[in-house]
């Protein structure tokens, strides 16, 4: 495991209690004492962070906008972003098994490593330094985030679509799976009747096999004509 003076340096924070850092980098597979509980508190201290933040920074946002705004910065994907940008990975404590299954480069991992240390930064010095060290680690992914209705699913922004011209939901059907049950691929097809249109897409889930056909069907719908 690497120096941990090089990652206090980079969270821009020194703690008080080494003891709580040590605990928020270790995984569950390394032993009894581990990040989840300390990843529990930063979860909800993140979330009232974020949520706060984009308060103020969107006063003219609905509820549901605000939702989704929020979504989007505290998600598994953004989170091992900021993860990988302050190398996590080089400072997990990891059991061998976990280790050996590249554990230290994992989403799910990288991202509960980022909320316990937020939360073990609550227990050392207060929330006002958890809050402080929140907005750090995001820098302008706040105020750089895209309008909110770029970040509905491509199903929902499908459909709204169709409503505003008066046209029925898109049709979704499963046209072929492929593959064992523990790596499964899902064909799924996306019909528009009126338009007399199909679109199709694989993917390893119904869900985002239907997902990446209503964003392959609104692409084409609405992309600009060329002449």
């Amino acid at each position: 495991m690497a120096d941990t003076g090089t990652l206090s340096a980079q969270l821009n924070y020194q703690f008080s209690d080494s003891a709580l850092l040590n605990e928020a980098l270790s995984h569950r597979s390394n032993g009894a004492v581990n990040y989840e509980r300390l990843e529990f508190l930063g979860d909800s201290l993140l979330n009232f962070t974020i949520a706060a933040a984009l308060f103020h920074h969107r006063p003219h946002e609905d509820e549901g906008a605000l939702s989704r705004l929020r979504a989007s910065l505290v998600r598994q994907s953004t989170l091992a972003e900021i993860a990988r940008e302050l190398k996590l990975g080089d400072y997990l404590n990891l059991g061998v098994g976990e280790l050996r299954s590249g554990g230290y480069k994992r989403d799910s991992i990288l991202s509960d490593v980022v909320e316990s240390i937020i939360g073990a930064v609550f227990l050392d010095a207060g929330f006002e330094v958890a809050r402080d060290l929140v907005l750090r680690l995001y820098g302008d992914r706040i105020i750089n985030l895209p309008p909110s209705d770029q970040l509905k699913d491509p199903k929902t922004r499908l459909q709204e679509w169709l409503q505003a011209l008066g046209h029925e939901r898109p049709e979704y059907e499963v046209v072929e799976t492929t593959g064992k049950s523990h790596d499964m691929r899902f064909t799924v097809l996306c019909a528009l009747p009126h338009f007399q249109q199909k679109a199709r897409a694989t993917a390893t889930s119904r869900r985002k096999a239907e997902q990446a056909a209503a964003a392959v069907m609104l692409e084409r719908l609405t992309a600009p004509e060329t002449e």
